[in-house]
């Protein structure tokens, strides 16, 4: 079983984009709306500096196909 330890947002967003995610449109403050083809439209509301647990590591995998291996 994949296990998620916890990561700087930064590196979180760095990683999404690296396994095909890209930038659609930047929202007010730290929202970014992020597109891939086959998934709909993924909010990213994380200010770069923040420390995501792993809780939300997997639930933002639920929704994007992340694993715990790209980041």
């Amino acid at each position: 079983m994949n296990t998620w330890g916890s990561c700087k947002a930064r590196t979180l967003y760095r990683a999404l984009l690296k396994i095909g995610w890209s930038l659609k449109r930047e929202g007010k403050g730290s929202h970014r709306i992020l597109e891939r083809s086959g998934f709909p439209d993924f909010t990213f509301a994380f200010h770069d500096a923040d420390e995501i647990g792993p809780r939300m590591l997997a639930r933002v995998a639920k929704h994007t196909g992340l694993n715990p291996s790209d980041l």
